[in-house]
């Protein structure tokens, strides 16, 4: 990074646009997001600049502080948290930490599956971690002694092959027939979901809910996607991150219609697991 691109974003640090989410910065930030082989290199000199900076250079530790404030208060205020993608293993730490934290936890994605097993049910070909099954039980009994309202699919979108074109039912997500895998969430889940998500004031986004990817496996991230802007068009916090949610939202056009959406999915979801990232440990030691 140039000392000029340092100036523009210290500038952008010290004094911040009022402008409404999500913000969008400058193309250098971006590409150097991105591309820098270690970013947390990056971040750490800025960090040490601000502090080092003297009187010019104050606003953008204390902006720093201030970004951390909220995202700890959102960490913390979050009602309704939406976890989806595939796999359960990695996304444990996750769901650990922030069970004290939420008062409702969806569960959606090829990670449903494992819970639904867990639980008895007949899941057909779909995708299972089964030897996270006693993991899955515990979160759900964590989650009743913790008072967190679990939700998970009722019904999905079933395919008799991994494809686009393959044949398709909705069918009830405990009595999967043998040989079809669920591929995407169904009409009744995303109804139950987006209800939920309507009641909510903060919401975090983080895995999608079907093969979006194919656009006979869309519709569920889709309904999704509408609840959680409909949300944020009525006063609630959206918050959206982690690779395939942010491929979505963008695929769909609700990037504009969410509150922010966080690039760093991998930094994001280390926050949440309660770790201390190298930017926001440089101002704070």
């Amino acid at each position: 990074m140039t000392e000029l691109d340092y100036s523009r974003l210290i500038s952008i640090l010290t004094n911040p646009p009022k402008v409404s989410y999500p913000v969008i910065l400058p193309d250098f930030f971006l590409d150097h997001f991105v591309l820098v082989p270690k970013f947390e290199d990056f971040i750490e000199d800025l960090g040490k600049l601000a502090r080092q900076g003297g009187g010019n250079l104050m606003g953008s530790e204390q902006f720093i502080r201030r970004g951390n404030d909220l995202f700890t208060q959102i960490n913390i205020d979050i009602v309704t948290a939406i976890l989806g993608g595939s796999k359960v293993s990695s996304k444990i730490t996750v769901i650990e930490n922030i069970l004290d934290k939420v008062d409702h936890l969806i569960i959606g994605g090829g990670m449903s599956f494992t819970f639904i097993k867990a639980q008895g049910g007949n899941i057909g070909n779909s995708i299972c971690e089964d030897d996270k099954m006693d993991l899955a039980l515990s979160i759900l009994k964590q989650a009743k002694e913790k008072g967190v309202k679990v939700h998970l699919p009722v019904d999905v979108i079933a395919a008799d092959d991994f494809s686009n074109d393959a044949n398709t039912q909705v069918v009830d997500i405990y009595h999967i027939p043998d040989g079809w895998e669920g591929l995407d969430s169904g009409p009744k889940t995303n109804i139950g979901f987006s209800f939920v998500i309507a009641q909510s004031k903060t919401i975090l986004w983080n895995g999608p809910v079907g093969v979006f990817e194919m656009k006979s496996f869309s519709k569920g991230t889709i309904e999704l996607g509408n609840a959680v802007a409909d949300a944020t068009a009525d006063g609630a916090f959206s918050l959206v991150g982690g690779g395939d949610s942010v491929a979505a939202v963008k695929q769909f056009g609700f990037a504009k219609k969410v509150s922010y959406v966080s690039t760093g999915g991998g930094a994001m979801l280390e926050m949440l697991e309660g770790k201390t990232l190298p930017g926001i440990q440089a101002i704070l030691d």
